[in-house]
């Protein structure tokens, strides 16, 4: 009977694959990301993205989540809210369908990028990224290769969404603004990856990370305009869904991808990303030198 490959295994196999071109530095003394040009850091992240897809392969019921969320929360909400919010949206489920959609693929930025702090967690409490430190590569292509495969699976999602989409009806009349669309939430997805990047580093275990996001998504995901108009909210409510930010990016998407304003959310959604980014890519990135 065989064994599954380990993780510094497949590691191994694809640093064999994607040679760096920085000297040699003994695997016992961690490597000075300033000492690696710019080709190495890219070859080093290439090698550790090809190492979570194979690890992926080895383990394919860690993109459940990824296939199986679209389809239940699509479902769920169409046929159990769709026609009584869709009438006070003034038609029936048919125009539930045309506003929840854009606001799902919004939701699917933010839930999905829990991911990449669960995976971190675990990295750290199963030994592999003790080896990570060991070998000649630069600290943060670990973390960029764990963004990007996340967002792959993000991006393999929001593709299995918008196939149930159409299944319940939703008409895709504006290809560009859909590719806007999945654009604008790959920008802000990988913003908020960051936040559950320094949770992945702080925090003991996986189950802690998942813990901790759920309190962050749940209040986020439900106070905005994702699944509801927010016109009948109380004021207080309401004051709070205009700064969230998952509220400007279901706007900006249906505007996108079914007409209505776009411009104000979509600068808003953009510097929300980037204020969100330039705040925490740095602490996670401290906080990933310094953990012992």
């Amino acid at each position: 009977m065989s064994s599954r490959p380990s993780p510094t295994t497949t590691l191994n196999e694809a640093l064999r694959a994607a040679p760096s071109t920085t000297t040699a530095v003994p695997t016992s003394a961690p490597t000075d990301d300033a000492r690696i040009p710019l080709r190495g850091h890219v070859r080093h992240t290439g090698a550790l993205v090809r190492r979570n897809l194979l690890w992926i392969r080895q383990d394919p019921e860690s993109m459940a989540d990824a296939l199986l969320m679209p389809v239940i929360f699509t479902l769920l909400f169409v046929f159990v809210f769709g026609g009584s919010i869709g009438q006070a949206l003034g038609g029936g489920q048919d125009r539930y369908v045309q506003y929840v959609i854009p606001g799902m693929i919004a939701m699917m930025s933010m839930t999905l990028s829990q991911g990449v702090g669960t995976g971190f967690s675990q990295d750290f409490n199963s030994g592999v990224m003790d080896r990570f430190r060991s070998l000649p590569i630069g600290r943060g292509s670990v973390l960029f290769a764990k963004i990007s495969v996340e967002l792959m699976r993000m991006l393999f999602a929001t593709a299995v969404l918008m196939v149930v989409a159409v299944a319940v009806g939703f008409d895709i009349t504006n290809w560009p603004g859909l590719f806007a669309t999945v654009a604008l939430s790959t920008a802000f997805a990988s913003s908020i990856m960051w936040v559950f990047l320094t949770l992945g580093v702080i925090m003991k275990s996986a189950q802690s990370v998942q813990a901790m996001g759920f309190l962050v998504l749940f209040p986020l995901q439900f106070g905005s305009s994702i699944f509801a108009p927010t016109t009948t909210m109380p004021g207080w409510l309401r004051a709070f869904t205009d700064y969230n930010p998952l509220s400007t990016l279901a706007d900006a998407s249906r505007g996108l991808m079914v007409g209505g304003p776009v411009a104000h959310d979509l600068w808003v959604t953009l510097g929300w990303s980037v204020a969100i980014t330039a705040v925490m890519a740095p602490i996670a990135i401290h906080k990933f030198r310094t953990k012992s």
